[in-house]
């Protein structure tokens, strides 16, 4: 089969395309026939070395398919061959076959194609065990969202639309705006304009808002403790600014709000079964917009795209 390796951290454009073997699924796996590959950010710090989890070499990186079983493990009933399935690899997902394992591997709700699939579980499931089960998001609290034209932005305003909150998002353009409007924000706000605060303070009448979604950190995280509403929560989500910003203990308290982290990954590892509660929750309640698709040896051009901001929402490989 053709995949993506890492030989040597670098950049996406020395990765290469290469005929490797057909991985056999173990027990409790299944094997993937990939159609569809989903992107992520953190594919590209994976790739140069700045990622937490640092795979031995060579690798193929991506986290995430959409695909047909093609065989199954010992042991696994949960699935047979032909099935639709999505899965979170964790490794892998850039080649015509991946391995899913059981409790990572769910079936592809009604209505979604193979690119909407594999470009839905990490985003969508990032959200929803920040807003759900780290910030207790409430129907009618206001809802910040910043990077709204992100894969997790735009995974934050629509589920926080579907949990009844009232959503203000943020982007640096305005056809990131108007992507974000699109998902139903109810209002949106460029941050690169100075007021943005006072704006987040006008809309809400002044109270500020009840939750924060962050994943930019740097002065975007400084500056949003400056709208936060008394009992609000801050998520901590990822810092794609590149600065991590900190904040002094008295800050919390004079201002009784709460900085959360919202780590999801470890959470899922730890509670194994969250992953199939979560995507249960999850199927049906939104419809991801259609990802901005690539054939699959235009892997380091998407790639690219994303870490210059060039996609709305998320990316996705088609395999054929």
């Amino acid at each position: 089969m053709k995949a993506w390796c890492v030989h040597a951290w670098g950049e996406p454009e020395t990765m290469s395309f290469e005929e490797v073997a057909v991985p056999e699924p173990g027990p409790g796996q299944v094997r993937i026939r990939n159609h569809a590959a989903g992107l992520n950010f953190f594919d590209i710090l994976q790739v140069q070395g700045k990622y937490q989890i640092k795979p031995p070499f060579p690798f193929t990186p991506g986290a995430e398919v959409a695909g047909i079983v093609d065989a199954v493990g010992a042991g696994v009933t949960e699935f047979s061959a032909g099935d639709r399935v999505l899965s979170i690899t964790h490794g892998g997902a850039m080649a015509e076959y991946s391995i899913g394992r059981i409790g990572m591997t769910f079936a592809i709700p009604a209505g979604m194609d193979f690119p909407e699939a594999a470009a839905f579980p990490i985003v969508y499931h990032t959200s929803y065990f920040a807003l759900r089960k780290r910030a207790t998001l409430q129907a009618g609290e206001w809802l910040l969202v910043h990077a709204g034209a992100s894969g997790v932005g735009m995974s934050a305003i629509q589920l926080g639309r579907a949990f009844g909150a009232r959503v203000i998002a943020t982007a640096g353009s305005s056809e990131k705006l108007e992507f974000a409007r699109s998902l139903g924000a109810e209002h949106v706000i460029n941050y690169s304009d100075a007021t943005w605060v006072d704006q987040v303070k006008q809309l809400t009448g002044g109270r500020g808002a009840d939750v924060i979604y962050d994943p930019v950190g740097g002065d975007i995280f400084d500056l949003s403790t400056k709208c936060i509403a008394p009992g609000g929560r801050l998520l901590v989500i990822g810092f794609a600014s590149g600065r991590i910003p900190t904040i002094a203990a008295n800050r919390i308290l004079i201002k009784d709000i709460a900085i959360v982290g919202a780590l999801w990954g470890t959470y899922a590892a730890a509670h194994p079964e969250y992953l199939a509660e979560a995507q249960r929750a999850l199927a049906g309640l939104v419809q991801p917009p259609k990802p901005r698709c690539y054939p699959l040896d235009q892997a380091p051009t998407a790639l690219r795209d994303l870490a210059n901001r060039k996609i709305l929402g998320k990316a996705a490989l088609t395999i054929s």
